[in-house]
């Protein structure tokens, strides 16, 4: 009997077992059981041919139609043209060695498994010298025999070029023959409660289900093998960091933070102060805060974090607020600076009484600039420093770090996060991220348990609603002639407009900061290598200004412009000054124009969701009606165009985020893949396992909470290992 932890070449062969090592990274029994099916066939359900894209590696099961055989005009010998339907599409197999074996055993009528790249001959769709397994011709006349081997499921696995489906279906049958008991990380009251089946028995279940039934058993218990397991994980860290030393930073009656209070012209929302209470709470406590800020575009996060911010600093502590760009710090600073008023300029004759200092601290920021900024850190005469990436850079010291804000946290990855909390001189800072729309990790994050998660769901009075629209410049020229129309309207009317663009264009490399960083790959039903490069704002701004938009003003923003040049352009918009900025997505996020009411952005379906909604939001941000223009040549029915309907359809971003997750998967929650096939969790799916996901913190948190060290379990704490690699835990500790 074999174990999970037996090397494949002790039981497969070390042939086998070097294949499958370099082709799917199976190494251990355990790998492989892991493995599980992608979906399952029966012989009598063909696959859909119509559906092949060009250059897929496929398995699919079709019946042999017609069989022939011609010599080769360009060298010696002859090849055999195989024809396989669905019955109602046709594709063509191509084989140019030995022909006359594939012959014999490629016989018309019969059916098969066909794997191979999907390529196109004189626009004819085919395989060339695929690898196939053909079923046995059915035997007798009996109906009940015949029935039963056309319904017999075939688990169709995730396979390559190297090892086929049923190759992979073969191996893994040789492992269950000789796999004996293995030990059940899920304790027996569990698995008692829910009605889960073993584990040995999940894997038999999964790998030779007799029908729907078996799959449906073995998927629940596996599905909670990974819930279960990793939620502990996640529970133990959460004990483990109560224990953790944080300076509590209560709140000071009489000081900063009321002083801004009292000064605020509006009142704050419900949500607000909900949510400020709630922070407030954990800034008093002695163990770090790691909290995440849910809030749409629009509701109000900056106050809120300025609120924790001015209460740190009334602690005797410094709070950091980290901002993926430059265009984006220097806004916060600004608007920050404009909110506190007299109680930013500490040190100053015209301060208030309990003022303080912020600071700006960019990596494009002039010498003497810098070297201030850098002493009001360092000495704690500024209570609030705001900055990028230059924050995080080993010469920069803080007098006393309390809180580390994170703006848009999806732009940052983990170890650019840990290297400034690590700043702190006493204990952990508390620790606050923020985001409008969760990309799908950050959604994965919150419900598997790894955050303390407070959302903002209230918009302040004064947000004037925004309509989106798709407009296809390819199939309805005209519809774009329109939206210039639009744009000048509002001009016309006082107000201002974005055109957004995905790269900068003209001479040089485009800043990678600005680019789609959700920004998908070609349309999925056809759409080559040839497609047109994306819009740029250098053509675009040319091009507007000498046609639709001549006589407006028009100008350019982007992240190649040197920062003084930057600044300039935003002031002069701000002002007034400027009718259509035209600007790569440097204005993603923090740009506050209230005149601005219209927004076009080119080539929309190369943006994420997440993406467009924070676009969308620089828009209707001073009581005036928003309109956002969403340009694409994606023709109707693409994915693209969906995921574009899906934007124009609503302005929630909690809903976003849903379609965001459908279009992307979760990313790796143990790891620093922030979406797509780098995924831990080979069963779970965020959407459809929420209520087992928290069932499973549930019962993990109680588990925890009896035996923190799993010394009644020994089985889960070995699974917990084997899930938590070095690298994985220490990611773990650095969340």
């Amino acid at each position: 009997m074999t174990s999970l932890h037996e090397p494949l070449n002790r039981t497969l062969g070390d042939k086998t077992a070097k294949v499958l090592a370099e082709a799917l990274d199976l190494h251990t029994v355990g790998d492989l059981m892991r493995h599980y099916p992608r979906r399952y066939a029966t012989r009598g359900e063909l696959t859909d041919l119509a559906g092949l894209v060009e250059g897929e590696q496929v398995t699919v099961m079709a019946e042999v139609s017609r069989v022939s055989k011609r010599t080769m005009r360009n060298r010696r010998g002859s090849m055999l043209e195989v024809v396989v339907t669905d019955g109602r599409g046709r594709l063509t197999l191509t084989f140019f060695h030995q022909p006359a074996w594939h012959e014999r055993r490629l016989v018309p009528g019969r059916r098969g498994l066909f794997a191979g790249k999907v390529s196109a001959y004189r626009g004819q769709r085919q395989l060339a010298h695929p690898d196939y397994q053909m079923f046995p011709a059915e035997e007798g006349a009996d109906q009940e025999r015949a029935r039963a081997f056309a319904e017999e499921l075939i688990p169709v696995y995730p396979a390559s070029e190297k090892i086929a489906s049923w190759k992979i279906a073969q191996c893994v049958g040789i492992v269950l023959d000789q796999l004996g008991d293995v030990p059940d990380a899920l304790p027996p009251r569990l698995r008692s409660d829910h009605r889960l089946v073993g584990l040995r028995e999940a894997y038999e279940l999964v790998h030779r289900p007799v029908d729907g039934t078996d799959i449906g058993k073995a998927r629940k218990r596996l599905k909670w093998d990974e819930a279960f397991v990793l939620q502990v994980a996640l529970a133990r860290r959460r004990l483990e960091a109560a224990t953790l030393p944080a300076r509590a930073r209560p709140r000071a009656a009489g000081a900063l933070l009321d002083a801004f209070d009292a000064a605020l012209p509006f009142a704050l929302t419900e949500g607000q102060r909900d949510v400020g209470e709630v922070i407030a709470a954990d800034l008093a406590s002695t163990h770090p805060m790691h909290r995440l800020l849910q809030g749409d575009v629009g509701a109000g996060k900056t106050l809120v974090a300025l609120r924790a911010m001015l209460q740190v600093v009334d602690a005797g502590g410094q709070a950091v607020l980290l901002a993926p760009t430059e265009v984006l710090a220097q806004q916060h600073h600004r608007s920050i600076s404009a909110m506190l008023g007299p109680l930013a300029r500490g040190g100053q004759l015209d301060g208030a009484e309990h003022a303080t200092r912020t600071a700006l601290l960019t990596g494009s920021q002039g010498a003497a600039a810098r070297r201030e900024a850098l002493l009001d850190a360092a000495s704690g005469a500024a209570g609030i420093v705001v900055g990028t990436h230059a924050l995080l850079q080993e010469h920069v010291a803080f007098a006393d770090l309390g809180l580390v804000v994170v703006d848009e946290q999806h732009r940052f990855g983990v170890e650019q996060r840990d290297a400034l909390r690590e700043k702190a001189v006493e204990g952990r800072p508390h620790v606050l991220v923020m985001t409008a729309t969760p990309i799908p990790r950050t959604v994965a994050m919150t419900v598997y348990g790894d955050l303390d998660v407070v959302a903002l769901t209230q918009v302040p009075a004064g947000r004037a609603p925004v309509s989106t629209h798709v407009v296809p410049a390819q199939d309805k020229p005209h519809f774009l002639a329109r939206a210039w129309d639009r744009i000048r309207e509002e001009v016309a009317q006082g107000r201002q407009a974005y055109v957004v663009c995905p790269r900068i264009g003209g001479s040089g490399e485009d800043n990678g900061e600005e680019q789609g960083s959700a920004a998908p790959g070609p349309d999925e039903e056809g759409a080559d290598a040839a497609r047109r490069p994306p819009l740029a704002v250098l053509d675009v701004a040319a091009e507007l200004a000498e046609g639709p938009l001549s006589g407006l003003r028009v100008r350019a923003l982007h992240g190649r412009l040197v920062p003084d040049e930057k600044d300039s352009v935003m002031r002069a918009f701000a002002a007034g000054e400027v009718d259509v900025l035209v600007a790569t997505t440097v204005i993603e996020v923090g740009v506050d124009v209230p005149n601005a009411s219209v927004m076009a952005i080119m080539d929309a379906d190369r943006f994420g969701v997440s993406q467009l909604h924070q676009l969308r939001g620089r828009i209707g941000r001073g009581g005036l009606p928003g309109l956002c223009l969403l340009v694409t040549d994606a023709v109707e029915g693409a994915p693209s165009r969906e995921r574009l309907a899906a934007v124009a359809a609503t302005t929630d971003g909690f809903q976003l985020s849903r379609v965001d997750l459908e279009q992307r998967r979760e990313g790796d929650v143990l790891g620093d893949a922030q979406s797509g096939r780098r995924s831990s969790l080979r069963m779970l799916t965020l959407l459809r396992d929420e209520e087992l996901i928290r069932e499973a913190r549930e019962e993990a948190v109680a588990f925890v909470e009896a035996d923190p060290g799993l010394a009644s379990h020994p089985p889960l704490a070995e699974a917990l290992e084997d899930l938590l690699t070095e690298d994985r835990a220490e990611y773990l500790e650095k969340t």
